[in-house]
């Protein structure tokens, strides 16, 4: 109940407002990955980008040693074709926006088409272990 209310507010904010912010993004793209879609999806984009993205991350690391390893979140919208914009990270540090630029260079799986959107949201907590 409280996920349906929640998804409600999200898309009835108006663009531009509380509903952008990085929070918010956050929430959608968790919302939209419990969703019907979500599951497929995940298992989809995962098969396509596990390797990739460990590169970018590993990269990231060397090019900005001593690196700031603390745990970050991204954010985006993946567009029909699996072009991934609207790219945004928290915390901004240097490996965190290294990752977020190498994430849109990456074609991902075309997403499902979502009612009254025009893009997928997802979300990404990446941790770094030793």
């Amino acid at each position: 109940m409280s996920t349906l209310l929640a998804l409600a507010l999200l898309l009835s904010a108006p663009q531009g407002t509380s509903g952008d912010s990085f929070a918010s993004r956050v929430t959608q793209g968790k919302l939209v990955e419990a969703g019907n879609t979500g599951p497929a999806y995940q298992k989809q984009l995962w098969s396509r980008i596990t390797d990739s993205s460990a590169a970018a991350l590993k990269a990231c690391i060397a090019s900005n040693a001593p690196a700031d390893k603390s745990p970050f979140t991204v954010v985006a919208d993946v567009a029909p074709d699996g072009k991934p914009h609207r790219i945004d990270v928290q915390p901004a540090t240097p490996v965190a926006n290294c990752f977020a630029t190498r994430l849109g260079k990456m074609t991902l799986p075309a997403p499902p088409t979502l009612p009254d959107r025009a893009s997928y949201p997802i979300e990404i907590d990446v941790s770094i272990v030793p």
